[in-house]
């Protein structure tokens, strides 16, 4: 069998376990935090496979399977020649995570894509991350503004609405027939920020098989199998230790405060996921980790605000051990490029 497809198929499959253990917990992490003394794991799994099989299914019969975002790579991946330090974000990617560090997968993994483009000198390839006419530049910058509008954002919308909310749900527990009400709600704002989060991240994954393009039904179904798997192992180990960063923020096994964050997380990605304001670059690929960040170290801050007149300084170091936690995970990535550029 030719090497380069066994790397590819393996690639595929250590990003699919890779990303899913990692990303998904940015948009399924307070779902399953806030639902998993209630339901029963696969029940869950079911709601979240569901969606991933119809965005699936309709990005592979009707668009493409990265909907858009792999574009600028094309032509690169549709002669590719699968080495075997392809395999080496993805296997680096899974060490990270099982130390409970959310790593941008976009910039892990797509950047090892458009290696043509990446300096070979280590002071120019960290020069690069701020020229925003290269790839890895506008995708730094992307996930930057993400992160800047998604803290700003969580910040005015949680002091305007906390005492409103977030006061009014830590001070009464939800009743029986509140509880039927926003269960529907946080499902249906859950499922809509899945699908944003899918059609922005599929590409981290679907890259490994030239983009998707020129995949047969048969493989198309191979992957799906995978990946629907590799979801039902995260759901049935409850996160994994990623879940973390969501577990120690305020609230967030509280249905209702999680229906708000998977609301305004979604919005934010909805916003982001196609060029409306011209800032972006379009449909190119952004770190969702840097946005799920965001959102979440705003809200803590704004909240602490409202809820106890201060910030501490426990607080601000959990905020701020996040935010350097995604800044090593873009270090570690343009290291990595570079020796696998070296390599290459």
């Amino acid at each position: 069998m030719d090497f380069s497809l066994i790397v590819m198929w393996l690639g595929f499959f250590l990003a699919s376990y890779s990303v899913v253990g990692n990303d998904v917990i940015q948009t399924l992490g307070t779902f399953l935090t806030s639902n998993e003394n209630r339901l029963r794991w696969y029940v869950l799994w079911l709601y979240g496979a569901g969606i991933l099989i119809a965005a699936l299914v309709y990005g592979y019969f009707y668009t493409d399977i990265s909907y858009g975002r792999l574009e600028k790579f094309r032509e690169t991946i549709a002669v590719l020649d699968y080495k075997w330090f392809y395999l080496l974000p993805p296997i680096i990617l899974l060490t990270i995570t099982r130390f409970g560090i959310p790593v941008s997968t976009t910039f892990m993994i797509l950047t090892l894509f458009s290696l043509e483009n990446v300096p070979a000198d280590i002071g120019a390839l960290f020069g690069s991350v701020f020229d925003t006419s290269s790839t890895l530049g506008g995708m730094v910058q992307k996930s930057l503004l993400g992160y800047i509008i998604a803290f700003g954002a969580a910040i005015v919308i949680y002091l305007a609405i906390t005492r409103l909310t977030e006061k009014y749900f830590l001070d009464n527990p939800i009743t029986k027939r509140g509880s039927q009400f926003w269960t529907a709600a946080q499902w249906l704002t859950t499922g809509f920020l899945w699908f944003q989060w899918l059609t922005q991240d599929l590409a981290n994954i679907y890259v490994y098989l030239r983009g998707g393009y020129e995949m047969s039904i048969l493989e198309f179904l191979l992957s799906l199998l995978i990946l629907t798997g590799l979801l039902a192992y995260i759901f049935y180990n409850k996160g994994g230790k990623v879940q973390d960063v969501v577990r120690s923020k305020t609230n967030t096994a509280d249905i209702r405060s999680a229906t708000f964050i998977d609301l305004i997380y979604g919005i934010v990605l909805y916003v982001f996921k196609d060029d409306y304001f011209g800032l972006w670059g379009g449909k190119l690929p952004m770190s969702t980790t840097w946005v799920f960040v965001g959102l979440l170290a705003g809200r803590e801050l704004a909240m602490r605000i409202r809820l106890e007149g201060k910030i501490t300084q426990p607080v601000l170091r959990n905020v701020v051990g996040d935010a350097l936690k995604i800044m090593l995970g873009l270090v570690i990535s343009v290291l990595l490029v570079f020796i696998i550029k070296l390599l290459s």
